[in-house]
């Protein structure tokens, strides 16, 4: 299975707007037919439409991001359930906590979250989960919503072996990208220890970037190099990392596994 899926990469921001094109030819040569993206705030969704409507591989995602939300954050929350009870979604996200950027919107970012996780149960898609250093936090607020409806994934995986524990345990994948290829990124200790049935894969465009194009622009295409990494720290071929996981990205988000 010479195909990859791309579950995270937000490719509608303005890095991408003069060589759209490229970017996606480039993708498709690699062998990445699908890309999912994340939605950010009120400020996103347009852009974030568009390329959807105008290219079948990008395919669009609803929720506010935890960087987004900040006083007004339920004016942001309106108008994703307006957009959800709109139109089908592939997954309510980017949605979680973060408290590496800024601490002070806290409890309002666990609101948020609350609510939108309660969301994803009740569209029955999943949850696309942001946790920068907030991973055990993130954890436990989804534990206390868990329940045999809501499933997803955390996004750019960082974590131990006991944290990708709990989070499979919860039957949530592990999203796995750039950070897999740094030499001090940690996962080269983790990975191994990981099946390979618990993971899908990403790129965060255009951030996060894999060797050896760490520090510049990141692209779907890339994904290949992450597919790569993940194969060297299995122990497998890329063949099998392909093709396990596309088959869980597709079951992720709702899709038959013969949709290839």
């Amino acid at each position: 299975m010479d195909t990859l899926i791309d579950t995270h990469a937000h490719i509608y921001l303005e890095d991408f707007q003069k060589d759209i094109e490229q970017v996606l030819d480039r993708a498709a040569e690699q062998g990445v037919y699908k890309i999912y993206m994340p939605n950010i705030d009120h400020t996103s969704i347009d852009n974030m439409m568009e390329l959807e409507a105008r290219y079948g591989s990008c395919i669009a995602m609803m929720g506010l991001h935890p960087c987004s939300v900040k006083k007004d954050f339920e004016k942001e929350l309106y108008q994703v359930e307006e957009w959800l009870s709109k139109r089908n979604f592939a997954a309510v996200g980017e949605i979680g906590t973060d408290l590496y950027w800024d601490r002070s919107f806290w409890p309002q970012q666990q609101e948020a979250f609350r609510i939108q996780l309660q969301w994803a149960k009740e569209y029955k898609i999943p949850a696309v989960i942001h946790c920068r250093e907030s991973i055990d936090e993130t954890i436990d607020l989804v534990a206390e919503k868990k329940d045999e409806s809501l499933g997803g994934v955390f996004h750019c995986f960082t974590g131990n072996e006991d944290q990708a524990k709990r989070i499979t345990d919860l039957g949530f994948y592990l999203g796995i990208g750039g950070v897999s290829t740094f030499k001090n990124g940690g996962l080269d200790k983790v990975l191994p220890a990981i099946d390979l049935n618990h993971i899908v894969l990403e790129t965060d465009s255009p951030y996060l970037a894999p060797v050896p194009y760490r520090g510049k622009r990141n692209e779907p295409a890339h994904l290949k190099l992450i597919t790569q990494r993940v194969a060297d720290l299995k122990k497998c071929t890329i063949e099998e990392v392909q093709e396990v996981t596309t088959k869980n990205a597709l079951t992720l988000f709702n899709q038959p596994v013969n949709a290839l």
